[in-house]
């Protein structure tokens, strides 16, 4: 079972930044895609974004476009999720999230990733 924690996470006013990590306990990380989702109390977790095993691709939810970078070091299984102009709307538990193995580019769907962390709140004020 993959093992992900998640870090970074805190509490800013909006337009402020943040960058949110995880680590990844996965033996061949460079060989999966990799995500970022968000959950608040009494919704659906939702993509935020992911990146391919190489980095080259990468794919956003159109609420973060602009305004959220993903990115990953493969020398040191981490990824990362850079944050700015944060917004009030973009409070939640944010989540880690691993490619399955048939995934060869970043998708947006849920049931393609395994979560494997705590998560990271984040909150934003107005």
């Amino acid at each position: 079972q993959v093992q992900l924690v998640e870090s970074g996470g805190g509490s800013v006013q909006a337009g402020g930044s943040l960058r949110l990590s995880c680590a990844a306990s996965l033996r061949t990380f460079r060989a999966y895609a990799m995500g970022w989702f968000r959950q608040v109390p009494g919704k659906e977790r939702e993509f935020v974004a992911a990146i391919s095993w190489s980095g080259g691709v990468t794919t956003y939810a159109d609420s973060v476009k602009g305004r959220f970078t993903i990115s990953r070091d493969n020398a040191k299984n981490t990824v990362a999720l850079q944050m700015i102009n944060l917004k009030p709307e973009d409070t939640a538990v944010y989540y880690c999230a691993s490619g399955k193995p048939f995934i060869t580019i970043p998708t947006m769907t849920r049931d393609d990733y395994d979560f494997g962390g705590q998560g990271t709140q984040v909150t934003v004020s107005s």
